[in-house]
Order: C-alpha cells, then structure tokens, then sequence
C-alpha cells in the first residue's frame, strides 16, 4: 500500500477527508465560540 491509495481509500476518500476537514473546522470553530463566550461572561461577571 502506498501513499496515494491510503488518501484515495478506494475512491471514497474524497469524501472521508472531506468529512474529517468538515468535522475539524465544526469543532474548531465551537471551541472558538465557547472561548469567546466565557470571555463574555467573565466580563460581564466584573460589572
């Protein structure tokens, strides 16, 4: 097995490494929500 059939997965890989990409930004993007909302809560938690 080489590099390029692991990535191609038998002509699915499209859409595995597109899921994987779609699911790592969805929660990077949740991690980034939940910072900013603790931030916002910590400040408003000052007042």
């Amino acid at each position: 097995m080489n590099w390029a059939n692991f990535f191609y997965m038998g002509g699915y890989g499209f859409y595995v490494w597109g899921s994987y990409i779609a699911t790592l930004i969805l929660l990077g993007a949740e991690v980034l929500q939940l910072l900013r909302r603790r931030k916002s809560l910590r400040e408003q938690d000052r007042r």
